[in-house]
């Protein structure tokens, strides 16, 4: 069964609203895992399947598409993230960072 509250990422670089949306998962406590797209092009089809888009970032909770950084804001602000990851992610990886 796949883990309904497994917060992915998908960013690239350089890309200031990635790093702007991994700043507001980190303060809030959401583990997330991070596909940075310019380290793994394969990934790409992936996104694409998955979301329909390929602007960055893409936020994934679950097989649920949140969108990007305005949506991820949003979601931050009216309760909604929280609401979804059922007051925190239970992520099975810390968030990734990159150098």
């Amino acid at each position: 069964m796949p883990d309904t509250k497994r917060v992915t990422l998908y960013t690239t670089e350089p890309c200031g609203f990635c790093t702007q949306a991994k700043a507001l998962l980190t303060s809030r406590g959401v583990a997330y895992a991070e596909v940075n797209l310019a380290k793994d092009p394969d990934g790409r089809a992936d996104l694409v399947a998955r979301t329909g888009q390929m602007t960055f970032p893409q936020l994934m909770v679950g097989e649920r598409a949140i969108g990007g950084f305005r949506e991820l804001l949003e979601a931050d602000r009216d309760g909604f993230l929280e609401g979804l990851l059922d007051g925190g992610a239970s992520a099975g990886e810390a968030s990734a960072r990159s150098a």
